[in-house]
């Protein structure tokens, strides 16, 4: 299903809603909430329809050019091109966040700091360390604030139900888990010189923390909603493939082996470049054990790289984001809407599966957004993708692009955030960014 399409054919009838002057800036009659959209072309038109239902009070974008059609969707919004002023408007309580990944984690850090609800499209962060300093960030304000990363396929069934069959023992004890995306965007390095922005384009917001480089129009040339696929395979404006689906194919791993940070990382792929991130690559992951399953291994794999098949019946690449899980009994295979089990051995015939009954059954998540929206008006309330549980697997990930600059299996301190026996890893844990921008302000 297209993404804008399963986001805009929800409504959000039937909030929830709580008394008047609960919320600083909210409109009391109503009971709306305040909001600003930040980006508001590409991902930020799939959000339209959704915060039609709120007050839109602020929108942002270096491109100037797309407030017209923004303002005729919320014609009472004030507009501004830096987010940095945009955040100081005074009734806010709420922002969502649709712009390059590079400025994700900086936007949300500061509407945090402002003890604004955040949504962030994905991924929350493209380095470890601003993946740990939103994160810990907000688990400072989370009985206030609802944050959710924009994984919005986590509202599919499947999810759950993998989650459901991993957790009751369908194969067995859980030893491994795999996830993998095949796409293939190859560039050899940053786009020379070409041309001056269009008239309305701030070339440098857009730039914004990243290293100084010259304006080309290619970085652009996606059309709406794919403009991702142009920049975010570049270091210094993504994380690539992990940055963009491997953040979904994951997360329908993440959600099922309730993991928080690995111990160790390992990479290996296609020759570095200084410029891109590689498309061929594959990480490994251990994951010390939780209060229902032991130490587990967790694979990354993607450009085509691909896990072995556990019967040669069954080709893994006619799954093009997929995730599989290897038990002591068995496999569970899946992608994004549906699954199928695999036993394996005299005592995987499956006869040991639980029966769940309704009140076992995990209830549908329903609309993302709403979720959201909701838990801003209630925070009590959890949010499926919040900034842990987002940053957490994010964290992961970017972990394992510093192993695969590195060339060594790393052996990290999830607790301090810190690389044990390889410095040299450790100065790849951050980035540096432009003069006059800070990750906290």
């Amino acid at each position: 299903m297209n993404r804008r399409k399963f986001i805009n054919t929800s409504t959000l009838a039937g909030l929830t809603l709580l008394p008047s002057g609960t919320l600083r800036g909210q409109n009391a009659p109503s009971n709306k909430l305040n909001i600003a959209l930040i980006g508001v072309w590409g991902r930020g038109t799939a959000h339209y329809d959704s915060l039609a239902h709120e007050n839109v009070v602020a929108l942002c974008d270096v491109n100037e050019t797309r407030f017209a059609d923004a303002l005729k969707r919320f014609p009472n919004a004030k507009t501004y091109t830096d987010w940095r002023k945009c955040l100081e408007q005074k009734d806010l309580d709420a922002v969502v966040i649709c712009t390059a990944d590079h400025t994700h984690a900086f936007i949300a850090n500061w509407a945090l700091n402002r003890d604004l609800h955040v949504y962030c499209e994905k991924p929350l962060a493209i380095t470890v360390e601003e993946a740990r300093i939103v994160r810990a960030n907000w688990l400072g304000k989370k009985a206030k604030l609802a944050t959710q990363v924009g994984m919005q396929r986590h509202e599919f069934a499947n999810f759950n139900r993998v989650r459901e069959l991993i957790r009751d023992g369908a194969i067995g004890d859980l030893q491994a888990a795999f996830a993998w995306g095949n796409r293939q965007i190859r560039r050899k390095g940053y786009w020379p010189a070409q041309g001056q922005p269009p008239a309305g384009f701030n070339w440098d917001l857009w730039l914004g923390p990243a290293p100084e480089h010259p304006y080309n129009p290619a970085y652009f040339t996606g059309g709406c909603g794919m403009n991702c696929l142009e920049w975010n395979m570049f270091w210094d404006f993504g994380a690539g493939q992990i940055g963009d689906m491997g953040s979904h194919t994951m997360d329908l791993l993440w959600n099922a082996i309730d993991a928080k940070l690995p111990t160790s990382a390992e990479a290996k792929g296609e020759a570095f470049n200084p410029d891109v991130t590689p498309v061929e690559c594959e990480s490994h992951f251990e994951h010390p054990a939780n209060d229902w399953r032991g130490p587990i291994r967790v694979g990354w794999y993607q450009g085509g790289v691909m896990p072995r098949s556990p019967n040669r019946a069954i080709d893994l690449k006619a799954i093009d984001h997929g995730a599989m899980f290897k038990g002591s009994k068995g496999f569970l295979i899946a992608d994004f809407e549906s699954r199928i089990l695999l036993p394996v051995g005299d005592g995987g015939d499956l006869t040991y599966l639980k029966q769940r009954t309704p009140q076992t059954v995990i209830p549908p998540m329903g609309h993302f957004q709403k979720q959201w929206l909701d838990a801003c008006r209630e925070p009590s309330r959890k949010t499926a993708c919040d900034f842990e549980y987002s940053g957490n697997m994010i964290e992961q990930m970017l972990l394992g692009l510093v192993a695969y600059r590195v060339g060594k299996k790393l052996e990290y301190d999830p607790v301090a955030g810190k690389v044990t026996n390889a410095p040299e890893a450790n100065e790849l844990l951050g980035r540096k960014y432009r003069q006059g921008w800070a990750l906290n302000g």
